[in-house]
C-alpha cells in the first residue's frame, strides 16, 4: 500500500514536472526563433513529454503534454479552441501512445514494413489528390526517418527500438490529428473562412512530423539512458532486458 502511494505521488510530480517544462520551454525557444508554419510552431521540446512518457508511463507523457501544449497556445497563440481542437488531442494521444509503446516489447522489422506501407499509400493519396510537391515531401519525410532509424539502430542496436517505434507511430497519429483538426477549425470556427483541403492537411501533417521526429529519435534515447542510470527503478519492466 505505501509503495502504491509512493509511485503515484511520484507519477503526479512527474505530470507536474513534464507540464511545467513544456510550457517553460516552448515560451522560451518559440520567443528565441519563432518559426511556423501556419498556427503550428516549430517544436523540437516536443522530446520532453516523450521522455516523461517512456520514463513515467503514457499518461504521465499524455496528460502533462495535452497540458503543456494548452498553456503555451494560449500565452502564445491567445487561441484556446484552436488548441483543444488541435494542440491538446494532438498531444495527448500522440504521447500517451509513446508512452504505451515504448514500455512494451515489439518488433522492428515489422514496425519498419508498417511505416512503409503507411508512407506510400500517403505518397498515393498525395499524387491523386494533391500537388506534385506533397509527394516529394511524403518521400523526404520517409527517407528522414529511416536514416535515423539506422543510425540510432547502429549505434543502439537493440536496446531503443520501441522507444524508436513509439515515437514515430505517436508522432505520426499526432501529426495527423494536428492535419485534419486545423484544416477544420479554420473551416468552421475562424473569423474569416478557409477552403478545407487535402493538401492543406497533409502540409500541415508533414510539417508537423518531419521537424519533430529527429528531435525525438535523437535526443530522446541518451536522455532515458541517463535518467536510468540515474535511477533504475524507474525502467519499465517490459524492457529490462532490453535496456541492459
Amino acid at each position: 500500500m505505501r509503495e502504491e502511494r509512493k509511485i503515484k505521488a511520484i507519477k503526479i510530480a512527474a505530470f507536474a514536472i513534464n507540464a511545467a517544462l513544456y510550457v517553460t520551454a516552448g515560451i522560451i525557444f518559440y520567443s528565441v526563433l519563432p518559426l511556423s508554419f501556419g498556427p503550428v510552431r516549430f517544436w523540437p521540446q516536443a522530446v520532453i513529454p516523450a521522455i516523461f512518457a517512456t520514463v513515467f508511463g503514457p499518461w504521465v507523457g499524455g496528460l502533462g503534454a495535452g497540458l503543456g501544449i494548452f498553456l503555451n497556445d494560449v500565452i502564445l497563440n491567445g487561441n484556446p479552441l484552436l488548441s483543444l481542437m488541435a494542440g491538446v488531442t494532438s498531444n495527448f494521444v500522440g504521447f500517451w501512445l509513446v508512452g504505451y509503446i515504448a514500455r512494451r516489447r515489439v518488433r522492428w522489422s515489422t514496425s519498419i514494413v508498417a511505416y512503409g506501407l503507411v508512407t506510400a499509400l500517403l505518397m498515393a493519396i498525395a499524387y491523386a489528390y494533391t500537388d506534385f510537391i506533397y509527394v516529394i515531401l511524403v518521400a523526404v519525410s520517409y527517407a528522414i526517418f529511416v536514416t535515423l532509424a539506422l543510425l540510432i539502430h547502429q549505434f543502439f542496436s537493440n536496446k531503443w527500438q520501441s522507444f524508436l517505434i513509439g515515437a514515430v507511430t505517436g508522432l505520426l497519429v499526432g501529426s495527423a490529428i494536428i492535419g485534419l483538426m486545423v484544416p477544420v477549425y479554420f473551416q468552421y470556427f475562424a473569423p474569416v473562412a478557409t477552403p478545407l483541403t487535402l493538401g492543406g492537411g497533409l502540409a500541415y501533417f508533414i510539417w508537423t512530423f518531419t521537424t519533430e521526429i529527429g528531435f525525438m529519435l535523437t535526443l530522446g534515447p541518451p536522455i532515458i539512458a541517463v535518467i536510468y542510470m540515474a535511477f533504475p527503478a524507474f525502467r519499465p519492466k517490459e524492457t529490462q532486458r532490453e535496456q541492459k
